[in-house]
């Protein structure tokens, strides 16, 4: 299984935070490569978001299912289809970490472990002539900047402005 891991300060207070976390069909507004979110439940539990992906000439629609909340700290999640994957959210408080003129700040945790030859290729629709392995090697690390662009523009939505952000990538594929 790959791993990425990557965390980030946001200066707002764990509960300010978490809804922004759990807004899965906010998400196509931080990543280039998801177009749509169709969410099957009420958001909590057991719901089922449609992530519409698209890159180069593959599109492909992800089942992720919602596995655990613990607002306002966790949120753990799970692929259920064509992919072996899962992964968190984590938001901690960290008010030690707030610049002078910052009431507070929490970190914000993304996970996701996966294992990339668990694709199902013909569910991929790939070009003729492009393999499985030259799709995965091109993707990798993709999958780690797509995470940290949607971490950065996660911040930005909830602090209500754009600021550079450290990213601290802890682990990586």
């Amino acid at each position: 299984m790959d791993r990425i891991l990557l965390s980030t300060l946001a200066y707002r207070s764990p509960e300010e935070v978490f809804p922004y976390v759990q807004s899965f069909t906010d998400y196509p507004r931080y990543t280039d490569h998801l177009q749509e979110v169709r969410v099957h439940g009420d958001g909590g539990v057991g719901s089922v978001y449609d992530l519409r992906l698209t890159w180069w000439k593959l599109s492909y629609t992800a089942r992720s299912k919602v596995l655990s909340i613990d607002a306002p700290h966790s949120l753990e999640w799970e692929l259920i289809n064509n992919l072996h994957a899962h992964g968190e959210w984590r938001v901690e408080p960290e008010p030690e970490s707030a610049p002078d003129g910052v009431e507070t700040a929490s970190r914000i945790y993304f996970e996701a472990a996966y294992d990339p030859y668990s694709a199902d290729k013909h569910v991929l629709s790939l070009p003729r002539f492009v393999s499985l392995d030259w799709v995965i090697k091109k993707v990798k690390p993709k999958l780690l900047s797509e995470a940290e662009a949607v971490v950065e523009r996660l911040v930005a939505d909830i602090e209500g402005q754009t600021r550079d952000v450290e990213l601290t990538i802890h682990e990586m594929p």
